[in-house]
């Protein structure tokens, strides 16, 4: 029988194919119930757990019985000084409806939530968007929360990012929509939400900003403050941002008119007032206040800032509070001087290299001077560093293989197109050059022309990497960069640049700068602890750096024997430098407890007057700390660092006997530097000079010597197509032969 079947059936192919397409059918009919069933039962169990958290979570009028929240507070590195209270409600005043002014209202829904009017506690499109713009950013730019849902978390609900409390966030939200009015929801958030600088809820903020009441506000204050919520210290009016406060600020107001809610004319006058103008200095029981707010700004990083403003949580910094106040009292001291060099600010940083800590920020001659932008952080400000960035190029050399003993020439040096059609022909800052020096006497004398060779030599990517281990953060934009970043043409932050120093002052060891020890919470546990410090380079390489940088006599010959940076009676560490056109000045310096810098300059980068180098502006405010500082401290020595042998002469400094520092052939050093003339050439047999110049030592420079990737290397041939063979040996007067 079943045969039969079998043949009918390939008698008959089309009803062969629909007894497969009914099997398909089936099957797929079978799923889809099942998934249909399936979302039956998710969708029923969500209800159900919906209602659970509706009824059985606190009731809407907890709102009006909220409990006060505890402070957090700041200490110095002992426990014992209070640098900064972050309080919770003692300093919030809740005003009615009446007194908040529409201006705020408005600002605030187009800053956080424009659909605020329309939807019912979440908005399931604003999340879309939400979800849609961070794809595009690559990160969490855009938050989908609503006004509710931020009043409910702020005021219910912890930070911490599950899907537990998200969804308990929205369940509330919906149960404060069906128990208060809009308006209500948003009188409850602008007398709750925090503005920063201890101010929670309008009044606060206003009084604290612009030392007015609420309902005096006008559109573009209110759009100014309705900015900072989103990140109180990142937006804060005093702190390092306020570029980017600007900016939020101007869409802000750019919406408020793409939404319709106020005309034309009155949009484009709040975007030309200048409204940063009328915030007024800002005063409160605070210690240490650049350094509170770089600690804080970390903080809120880590915890959020419901949490700290909330959490009651201690906080123990790496702040000596005796020395922070003796370095207060260096800085205002010297500022009186400040004008003699056309300068109006000064900054100093302190810290301890085997461990990090932050012992001292001051970030200004004083935080409270509006005039001069006192509240702005210079350490923590991009600044170019001048030839203080000289020793991390040079370090980079010596990881490579080169030494303290490398010889370079120091002769006028063409090293062609520097990317803007003209040829880079770096001076010496006194227009002076030397010969062939020593990378010793190079980097004590800050001499410009080895700087950017030893700069080829390494690479300019390599240097940056190198600069990136040390701590560097700022480097990132490296087509940016060209010969001239080892003469401080790349803009960092003076603590970074501390703690790039303490890394050769601590043998190679980085312990990450940091300004956090222990964070306690309110039960007594320990949630947040100081970074570990790990090897970052050669131990020989920071020893190189620090022989160099402590030898007194190697600089003598053009800083004299004493120098500003010189201690007596302490093997101290130091570098100076100074930018383009005398707009900032700097010295930095260390020993193996204490690494400290100093910047002077203005904080809009107006000239100083010609002359305020980084030896005579800086030098005297950096001497006077570490001198004082280095009395109570162990005199410990910098450990030596071996001397590598070599067959590579130019490398290890081994010269051939009979030459000289000078060379032989083409280049007589007169002071100046300058070749010899083009008469005195002309005169000498082109033959002879020839053959002189292909045989002599002093007649090619070092990359003829060498491969300049591996210096220390005697089987690896120096690269004779490298085109600046020829502008190196040129530089030296002689005729280029290519061997």
């Amino acid at each position: 029988m079943a045969e039969k079947e079998k043949k009918k059936n390939k008698e008959n192919p089309e009803k062969q194919k629909k007894n497969v397409m009914g099997y398909i059918k089936s099957f797929f009919g079978t799923i889809a119930k099942s998934l249909f069933d399936l979302g039956l039962i998710i969708g029923l169990a969500l209800f159900v757990i919906f209602l659970y958290v509706y009824y059985t979570t606190i009731t809407p009028s907890a709102l009006l019985h909220r409990s006060i929240s505890e402070t957090s507070i700041i200490y110095d590195n002992t426990g014992e000084h209070e640098l900064y209270e972050m309080h919770g409600e003692e300093n919030r005043k809740v005003i009615s409806h009446d007194e908040i002014p529409d201006y705020l209202r408005r600002a605030t829904i187009a800053a956080e939530d424009d659909n605020f009017y329309n939807h019912k506690g979440i908005d399931p499109f604003g999340i879309v968007r939400a979800m849609q713009k961070n794809f595009v950013a690559g990160s969490a730019a855009q938050g989908g929360s609503t006004i509710t849902q931020q009043l409910v978390r702020n005021t219910f609900l912890s930070r911490e990012k599950t899907i537990k409390r998200k969804f308990t966030e929205m369940v509330l939200a919906i149960k404060m929509e069906r128990h208060y009015t809009k308006d209500e929801i948003l009188d409850f958030y602008l007398n709750e939400v925090p503005y920063g600088s201890n101010a929670y809820g309008a009044q606060a903020a206003a009084e604290i900003y612009f030392d007015k009441n609420a309902n005096e506000l006008t559109l573009d204050e209110a759009a100014l403050l309705a900015s900072i919520p989103k990140a109180t210290t990142y937006y804060s009016p005093y702190g390092n941002n306020i570029d980017k406060l600007k900016a939020r600020q101007k869409g802000i107001i750019e919406r408020l008119g793409e939404l319709g809610l106020y005309n034309d004319e009155d949009i484009q006058n709040a975007l030309k007032t200048e409204t940063l103008e009328n915030i007024v200095a800002f005063r409160e029981d605070i210690d240490a206040p650049h350094f509170v707010f770089y600690v804080r700004e970390q903080l809120e990083e880590m915890y959020g800032s419901d949490v700290l403003r909330r959490g009651g949580l201690k906080i123990y910094t790496t702040l000596d509070y005796e020395m922070q106040k003796r370095a207060e009292e260096d800085v205002s001291a010297y500022a009186k001087k400040l004008p003699s060099f056309g300068a109006s600010n000064a900054a100093l940083v302190a810290v301890e290299p085997s461990t990090g800590d932050v012992k001292v920020m001051v970030g200004s001659v004083d935080y409270y001077d509006k005039e001069n932008d006192g509240e702005v952080n210079v350490a923590l400000s991009l600044r170019q560093p001048g030839s203080s960035f000289k020793p991390i190029v040079y370090a980079a050399g010596f990881d490579m293989g080169y030494q303290p003993e490398t010889l370079l020439y120091d002769v006028p040096t063409n090293f062609g197109d520097d990317g803007s059609g003209k040829e880079y022909i770096p001076q010496n800052f006194d227009g002076q050059n030397h010969g062939l020096v020593s990378v010793r006497k190079a980097i004590a004398g800050s001499l410009n022309v080895p700087a950017v060779k030893m700069l080829y030599l390494v690479g300019v990517d390599t240097a940056i990497d190198f600069a990136e281990t040390l701590g560097f953060t700022t480097l990132a934009e490296r087509n940016r960069y060209g010969l001239s970043l080892v003469l401080g043409g790349g803009e960092v932050k003076l603590l970074e640049h501390v703690g790039a120093f303490s890394v050769f002052a601590n043998d190679g060891v980085r312990a990450p700068v940091h300004g956090i020890n222990r964070v306690i919470d309110t039960t007594g546990k320990e949630i947040g602890s100081a970074p570990e410090p790990k090897r970052a380079i050669n131990e020989e390489v920071a020893r190189k750096i620090n022989s160099i940088l402590s030898d007194n006599k190697a600089r003598t010959y053009v800083f004299g024997s004493n120098a500003p940076v010189y201690v007596p009676g302490k093997n101290v560490a130091a570098k100076t430098g100074t930018t383009q056109d005398y707009r900032d000045a700097l010295t930095l310096g260390y020993t193996p407890e204490l690494a400290v810098g100093v910047w002077v300059g203005n904080n809009d980068s107006t000239l100083m007057r010609p002359g305020s180098i980084g030896s005579r502006v800086a030098a005297p405010l950096w001497n006077t700390f570490i001198s004082r500082e280095l009395e109570s401290l162990p005199d410990t020595q910098f450990e030596p660092y071996t001397e590598v042998k070599s067959n590579n002469f130019m490398v290890t400094g081994n010269r051939p006997s009979g030459v000289g520092e000078t060379g032989q052939v083409n280049y007589t050093h007169v002071g100046t530097g300058k070749r010899i003339s083009e008469e005195k050439a002309r005169k000498m047999d082109p033959k002879k000079l020839e053959k002189r110049y292909s045989q002599s030592f002093a007649g090619h420079s070092i990359l003829h010597y060498i491969n300049k990737d591996m210096p220390l290397s005697e089987d690896v041939k120096p690269n004779f197509a490298d085109p600046m063979m020829k502008l190196w040996d040129e530089s030296l007067g002689g005729k280029y032969k290519k061997e």
